[in-house]
């Protein structure tokens, strides 16, 4: 397999702000069951890793998911899902799929296989939908293969109203142990205060059953006019989330304007102030808001000043990463590396620049079979990152 180490570089963290102390954890011996070639390796703070690049042809990735039987499928946001197993590319790419929205950062995004893929079938992508008006919207449907073809496409979510524009469409997916659906939808950009009204769709993260359903507990299913599938309102454009099986919790990572990315622990019903409160500015540098702080709204766990621009993100729960158990992984597209958030509990401390200038990291995932991958922009990669003892 090729290695990609000519750009890999590691760095102390540097030109952000943390909302924690800079405290790390008690380190964990590193065992690994058999020799790994190390010519290459990367040293990361706590542990040296091998990068090795399974594929170099992408042009905008955006989401992977595993199915049980070991496929990767890998979104593009151009249209395509290609298929690969035993870390490589077939050569195959899903057809049958529905028409996308392409404008902008609108295309095919996310896509997650159900919990429960083995029984049911079902395959969730979300996706920019043209809508009449030169509009669009954020959409999330569901589809089974047959073979390499999409079949049984099912719409299940659509934002509401329909927008005009090519920015923010949100559109990370995940499930919890209940099977519910998270998703984000971004704010569109343009009306900022989009992510304040319970009366749209836009600039939250909801919550749907994997049919499609409301659930009856969700926090805003009595009020008046409300969109029912809100889970939390606030955000401004999440394009990361993961789920902590382990302590039953979703975080999201979420782009702020010129600085302000946010890593966010996402409760049920919750406030997380954009734009009412914000660590950024416009791109301008004219202020959004005064304040960084309100009554009632939800402080970030970590925030980034200048922006890092925050994408897809991952827990480590594999002990194949002892050293980075618990933390979590932020793929930073504007400044090309891999972030580590080392965390104790939902407490953020210290944080580590790893793999700069690889490319802009769109998203980050732990295989079923706990290793790590990532997949870039810019570079078109999809690496895995080996760990050597």
């Amino acid at each position: 397999m090729k290695l990609y180490h000519s750009i890999l570089g590691v760095a102390a963290f540097s030109g952000a702000i943390f909302l924690n102390s800079c405290e790390s954890k008690t380190e964990t011996e590193v065992v690994v069951e058999e020799p790994i070639d190390d010519t290459y390796a990367v040293s990361t703070e706590k542990m040296k890793i091998k990068v090795d690049t399974l594929y170099t042809g992408f042009e905008h990735p955006w989401g992977m998911t595993w199915l049980p039987d070991g496929k990767l499928l890998v979104t593009e946001k151009e249209g395509d899902i290609l298929i690969f197993e035993n870390d490589k590319f077939t050569g195959t790419k899903i057809a049958g799929l529905p028409a996308f929205y392409k404008e902008g950062q609108s295309g095919l995004l996310d896509i997650e296989a159900h919990p429960d893929y083995t029984n049911n079938g079902w395959i969730y992508i979300s996706y920019g939908k043209a809508k009449e008006d030169e509009k669009s919207a954020t959409t999330i449907a569901r589809f089974k293969l047959d073979g390499s073809n999409a079949v049984e496409l099912e719409e299940l979510w659509e934002a509401t109203p329909a927008w005009k524009g090519g920015n923010h469409f949100g559109s990370r997916i995940v499930f919890d142990k209940d099977n519910y659906m998270y998703f984000s939808s971004g704010d569109r950009f343009d009306t900022k205060m989009n992510a304040q009204t319970l009366e749209n769709a836009h600039g939250k993260i909801h919550r749907l059953k994997d049919d499609g359903s409301i659930p009856e507990d969700n926090p805003f299913v009595n009020e008046p006019n409300a969109v029912k599938s809100i889970w939390v309102l606030g955000n401004r454009n999440p394009q990361g989330l993961v789920y902590d099986a382990a302590n039953d919790k979703v975080w999201e990572s979420e782009h702020g304007p010129m600085g302000g990315d946010e890593l966010n622990l996402i409760e049920k019903g919750k406030n997380y102030g954009w734009p009412v409160i914000t660590y950024g500015t416009n791109y301008d540098g004219s202020t959004i808001t005064e304040i960084t702080e309100k009554e009632g709204m939800e402080q970030p766990v970590s925030y980034y000043v200048p922006s890092i621009a925050t994408a897809g993100i991952a827990i480590v729960t594999s002990d194949k990463y002892p050293a980075w158990k618990g933390d979590i992984l932020i793929g930073a597209l504007a400044k090309m590396h891999i972030n580590r958030v080392d965390m104790d509990g939902d407490k953020a401390l210290s944080q580590e620049i790893m793999l700069q200038d690889i490319g802009r990291v769109r998203q980050i995932s732990q295989s079923p079979d706990g290793y790590l991958y990532a997949i870039t922009e810019g570079t078109g990669l999809l690496v895995k990152l080996i760990p050597i003892p």
